[in-house]
């Protein structure tokens, strides 16, 4: 996906595709709909002012027939209106749905693929940060308010269109006598509803464009504040044991200053636009009757006539008025559309940085052997400052080797062995068809049942109960053995011991041939490490094992070491 450099163009790159995608006929009956029904929607509206005209003009003439037929009227009026409103509203709401789920699906997808969510975090490009809110939240706004403002838009240029030919009929012919000359004015109330508007639209304009910046900004600082509110919470544990609660709030308290300056600056410029339209609201109601009325003192129009000049009159200027009414919306939505086009493009130039062709790149590749090979290695950051320098080594299968000394470069030889570190040089042969097992120093364990969370990511339903239950006693779990269909966040419910002991649980399930253990067991006293190293020995002899680790107690269960 290459982006363009203007908004719209970005926007309908990124999003446009939904209109032609698998799904299409559905949208687009969906979108043919929803525009159908926006249009009866205008009819009924105009058949509303020529009802209020009738029902004057028959209390104008005190017709009581007159003022029966008009009550017979609006209840067919009254029923129809129902009718469209609710339909619209279901289509629109299906079509907004659909569009985010697509969108939302689009996004994750690439943010969640082979590891780009992590690589993605150490290239300078554009701004990325807090995906998280991206894609719940500005997707949301994105695609929710899009179809919103649309649809209000081509409501607006319908009114315009109809409104408009009601007023110019109404208005007339109105002749200014100057003495020395006289000037005919065709539709003047036409006339004067776009000067009205467009004076008005422009000073909202003028008025409203700071509030892009301003809404964007409160965006991002609201985002920080929910993302480290969301840390906290994650590693609250760690926190109350280092008593690290005062530093905790004095550094939320620096993230809600930034949302208090955010916030004052918004609603500064909300004040502005507000302060505006406010006045723009109380003169549209009294205007409108104040310019028709002299053709009415004159005798040229009924009463019927006045009240629907009036009503055309504010349909006319509303209709004008629509950037001023929705200049807020506006500037939500397009902030949302930048932040997500900013995580996009910060995706693609990751793309663009993988494959373009560059020296300064591990290669990785499949063995013809049962092996793996790391031939003239040098792992590097972005900016090309070297880590480790050339690394040779092969492991044979069911060889155990351990890593010791500088742990975190330790750490980028294990990501460039699962692809997700390529800065660098050198080589890496893989061996083929052998899938690797990686366990970290913590084991991801998602939300839901405990079952699910070891088992992840498979699926826990072929697993038999018994089968993990004399797992978890081998690793010295047992008594978690009744929680295994319990529901929780098991990543703040469970000490850091016992998520690494359930991390060798998953490990024996799997059953690998190639297992890569970085600091897998730092959290565990000697001789519970020692257990660990026995019984991955015990169940899995065959096995060839890479410890990253200073620990003593592994140097027993290694042949080889290696120092970095």
């Amino acid at each position: 996906m290459q982006f363009k450099n203007g908004f719209f163009t970005q926007f309908l790159h990124l999003a446009g595709p939904f209109w032609s995608g698998e799904n299409r006929t559905e949208v687009r009956r969906q979108t043919l709909f929803l525009i159908g029904l926006t249009i009866l929607q205008m009819v009924i509206a105009v058949l509303i002012t020529e009802w209020s005209a009738a029902l004057f003009n028959a209390l104008e003439q005190h017709s009581m027939s007159g003022l029966l037929q008009e009550m017979a009227l609006l209840v067919l009026i009254f029923i129809a209106n129902m009718t469209v409103t609710v339909k619209h509203l279901k289509i629109k709401r299906q079509l907004q749905i659909g569009w985010r789920e697509w969108l939302t699906g689009q996004v994750t997808e690439r943010w969640m693929h082979q590891g780009r969510h992590y690589q993605v975090t150490h290239i300078k490009t554009a701004r990325h940060d807090n995906p998280d809110g991206r894609i719940a939240e500005d997707i949301r706004i994105a695609t929710e308010d899009a179809i919103t403002l649309c649809h209000t838009l081509f409501y607006s240029l319908l009114s315009l269109a109809s409104f408009s030919v009601i007023l110019w009929g109404i208005s007339g012919t109105v002749t200014l006598d100057f003495g020395l000359f006289t000037f005919t004015i065709h539709g003047y109330l036409v006339w004067v509803a776009i000067i009205y508007a467009v004076s008005a639209s422009f000073l909202g304009w003028r008025i409203g464009r700071p509030l892009t910046k301003a809404t964007d900004a409160r965006q991002t600082v609201e985002a920080d504040f929910r993302f480290d509110l969301v840390t906290v919470r994650e590693n609250s544990q760690a926190i109350a044991l280092i008593k690290g609660e005062a530093q905790e709030r004095k550094r939320l308290r620096h993230l809600f200053d930034d949302i208090i300056r955010a916030y004052h600056r918004q609603t500064q410029a909300m004040a502005n636009i507000i302060l505006f339209s406010s006045g723009y609201s109380v003169l549209s109601m009294a205007f409108p009757v104040l310019v028709s009325a002299p053709r009415y003192i004159l005798g040229n129009i009924s009463l019927g006539s006045l009240m629907q000049a009036v009503q055309a009159f504010q349909q006319t200027t509303s209709a004008l008025s629509w950037p001023v009414d929705n200049m807020s919306a506006v500037a939500q939505w397009r902030a949302s559309v930048e932040r997500v086009l900013s995580l996009m493009q910060a995706l693609e130039d990751l793309e663009q940085e993988l494959a373009r062709p560059d020296p300064y790149r591990i290669v990785l590749e499949k063995s013809e052997q049962p092996i793996l090979r790391f031939h003239k290695l040098c792992i590097g950051k972005l900016d090309r400052m070297v880590c480790m320098s050339v690394f040779d080594e092969f492991i044979r299968p069911g060889e155990h080797l351990l890593i010791t000394g500088d742990t975190a470069t330790g750490a980028k030889l294990f990501k460039a062995v699962a692809g997700l570190w390529p800065w660098g040089e050198g080589r890496i042969e893989l061996p083929d068809d052998e899938p690797m097992f990686f366990m970290p120093p913590r084991p991801y364990l998602p939300t839901g049942s405990l079952r699910d969370a070891i088992c992840y990511p498979d699926e826990a339903d072929t697993l038999k109960t018994g089968e993990l239950e004399q797992l978890m006693e081998w690793v010295g779990l047992k008594n978690l053995t009744e929680q295994l269909e319990k529901t929780d966040i098991w990543y703040n419910a469970l000490a850091r011991e016992q998520q690494q002991r359930l991390g060798v649980v998953r490990l024996l399930l799997k059953k690998p041939k190639w297992i890569l253990l970085q600091e897998a067991f730092d959290s565990l006293p000697p001789d519970g490490e020692t257990d660990m190293y026995r019984l991955i020995s015990q169940q899995l002899p065959d096995a060839t094992l890479l410890t990253i680790s200073n620990q003593p107690t592994a140097h027993a269960f290694h042949q080889r070491r290696i120092t970095l």
